[in-house]
């Protein structure tokens, strides 16, 4: 949790001040954007699409419903708060550095809103991270464990890669969107966990 803060902190002031990092923002938007027209662009947008503010609340919204029924209360109470929180935590980030997207001729995706941090990667980072806290801890097996890990990493990914693979952020927009997200969905997470801790405590008292 700490550590995360610490990360992207450090990751908010490079930005800010225009260090490193932002030369290597430029050159991977400008490669990505000669590249634009390749055989990966239809791929690109249909996961950028899909998990948009509305996709991801629709997922989230899916996996509440089954956290519902198998009555899995805390878990339920920790996607609410990741997700929907997440976001608004998110847009709040956004209009405190107010970073201006890539601007490019003729560009595959045009937003008005603000670049830093990536809001699609973020709602991936805490959806696929509740799915697979949840897995991780319900689930016996070590090698499926895993597995649902990487799938969870994967998905972040291919996420973050198309915000920049089409143009709407930088490579350090969703750096900054992976490490806001774990770092909310540990907050999340342990603050559910302290509060059944705590429920347990007083019924068994």
């Amino acid at each position: 949790m700490m550590f995360a803060a610490a990360v992207f902190g450090n990751l908010a002031a490079d930005v800010v001040s225009h260090d490193d990092i932002t030369e290597l923002d430029a050159f991977l938007a400008d490669w990505f954007h000669s590249h634009k027209n390749s055989i990966w662009t239809d791929p690109m947008l249909f996961i950028t699409h899909t998990h948009d503010v509305l996709g991801v609340l629709l997922m989230a919204s899916a996996l509440g419903l089954y956290f519902y029924l198998k009555k899995a209360r805390y878990w339920l109470i920790c996607l609410v708060l990741a997700v929907p929180g997440g976001q608004l935590l998110n847009v709040l980030l956004k209009y405190i550095f107010q970073r201006a997207r890539p601007s490019f001729d003729e560009p595959l995706l045009t937003l008005a809103t603000y670049s830093f941090p990536s809001g699609h990667t973020l709602g991936a980072t805490v959806f696929y991270g509740v799915l697979a806290a949840y897995l991780v801890c319900t689930v016996p097996r070590w090698k499926v464990r895993i597995l649902v890990v990487l799938f969870a990493c994967l998905m972040v990914a291919l996420v973050a890669l198309s915000r920049v693979y089409l143009g709407a952020h930088y490579l350090s927009d969703v750096l900054g969107a992976m490490v806001e997200g774990c770092g909310w969905l540990a907050v999340c997470i342990t603050a559910c966990s302290t509060l059944r801790r705590r429920r347990a405590a007083r019924i068994s008292e």
